[in-house]
C-alpha cells in the first residue's frame, strides 16, 4: 500500500513539473514572440525615390524630417535622363519619383500603357534659354541655332519658351505640344536641334543657344534666375508644368507616401526650396489645390 501511495505521490509530482516546465516555455515563447514584435515596430520603412540630378536640397531636407520623426527611410535613387525613372516606377523597381511635370508623366502613360499617377505636387521649374554666346535674345542673328529636347512635352515647352520670346509663332492647333513642324513663323531663320532632355546643356559649346530644363542647368553650373537669357515666365496657365511626385496608380492611398507627401509640402520645406535654388524655383502645392 505504502508502495502504490508513494508511486501516485510520484506520477502526480512528475506530471505538476512538466506542466510547470510548458508553462515556462510557453511564456519564454510569448516573451521571445513580444520581443521579436517589438524589434520589428522599431525597424525604419524604407521607401525608395527616383530623382533626376545631384542637387536633392530640399529632399535632404524632407529625408532628415522623415528619418527623425517618422522612423521613414527615404533613399534617393539618382538619374540621368527622364525616361529611365519611370521605367524603374514601372517596373517596381523604385516606389516614387520626382521629377518631371504632370504633362511630362501623361504623355509617359499613353506612350507606354502605364498607369503612373500624381500623389502629391513640388514646384515649378521654369525652363530657360541659356548660352555661351550671347546675353540677350536681341542678339540672335539669323540662321542661329538653337538645341531644344526631343520627347514630346519638353520639345512642346521649349517651343512654347520660343513663341513667348517672340522669336517664332506657333499653330494654336498644336495645343500645349507643338513640334517644329507646328512652327508658322520663324523670322530670324533658326534652326532647331533636337537632342535628348540631359544633351542640351553639353550642345552649348556646338549651338547659340539651348533650351535646357531647370534640373539639368543647375546640374551645368547654371542659376536659372541669374543666367538665362530667357526664363519661362510662371502663370496661371503653368499647371501642367508643374513638377509631381508620382507612384503606381495602386499606391495614391498609400498611408507611408501621403506622410512623405504631407513632409515635402511643408514651410521648412519651402523655405529650403527658395535658398537652395536661389529663386529659380516656386512651391505649388497650395496652387494646384
Amino acid at each position: 500500500m505504502k508502495n502504490k501511495t508513494f508511486l501516485a505521490t510520484l506520477t502526480l509530482s512528475a506530471s505538476l513539473f512538466l506542466a510547470a516546465c510548458g508553462n515556462a516555455a510557453s511564456d519564454s515563447s510569448s516573451d521571445s514572440s513580444s520581443d521579436s514584435s517589438t524589434a520589428d515596430a522599431n525597424e525604419p520603412v524604407k521607401v525608395t525615390l527616383g530623382v533626376v540630378g545631384e542637387v536633392n536640397e530640399p529632399w535632404d531636407y524632407v529625408i532628415e524630417e522623415l528619418k527623425e520623426k517618422e522612423n521613414i527611410e527615404v533613399e534617393l535613387v539618382k538619374f540621368t535622363d527622364y525616361t529611365t525613372p519611370n521605367n524603374a516606377l514601372a517596373e517596381g523597381e523604385i516606389d516614387l519619383s520626382s521629377f518631371q511635370t504632370e504633362i511630362f508623366m501623361d504623355n509617359y502613360n499613353r506612350d507606354h500603357g502605364t498607369e503612373l499617377t500624381t500623389i502629391g505636387y513640388t514646384v515649378m521649374a521654369p525652363l530657360g534659354l541659356y548660352s555661351e554666346k550671347i546675353t540677350s535674345i536681341n542678339e540672335l542673328k539669323d540662321g542661329d541655332t538653337i538645341a531644344i529636347p526631343n520627347d514630346v512635352s519638353n520639345e512642346g515647352r521649349a517651343l512654347i519658351l520660343l513663341l513667348t520670346a517672340g522669336l517664332i509663332k506657333l499653330d494654336t492647333a498644336a495645343g500645349l505640344v507643338p513640334t517644329t513642324e507646328d512652327v508658322v513663323e520663324n523670322r530670324l531663320n533658326l534652326q532647331f536641334q533636337t537632342l535628348e532632355s540631359n544633351q542640351t546643356a553639353r550642345a552649348l559649346q556646338d549651338v547659340t543657344a539651348s533650351v535646357i530644363n531647370s534640373g539639368m542647368a543647375v546640374d551645368a553650373g547654371f542659376i536659372p534666375s541669374e543666367d538665362a537669357v530667357f526664363l519661362e515666365p510662371v502663370t496661371e496657365d503653368s499647371k501642367p508644368y508643374y513638377n509631381v511626385i508620382a507612384a503606381l496608380s495602386e499606391d495614391v492611398d498609400n498611408e507611408v507616401f501621403q506622410t512623405i507627401v504631407a513632409y515635402y509640402q511643408s514651410e521648412g520645406t519651402a523655405k529650403v526650396i527658395e535658398e537652395s535654388s536661389k529663386g529659380s524655383q516656386f512651391p505649388v502645392w497650395d496652387e494646384a489645390k
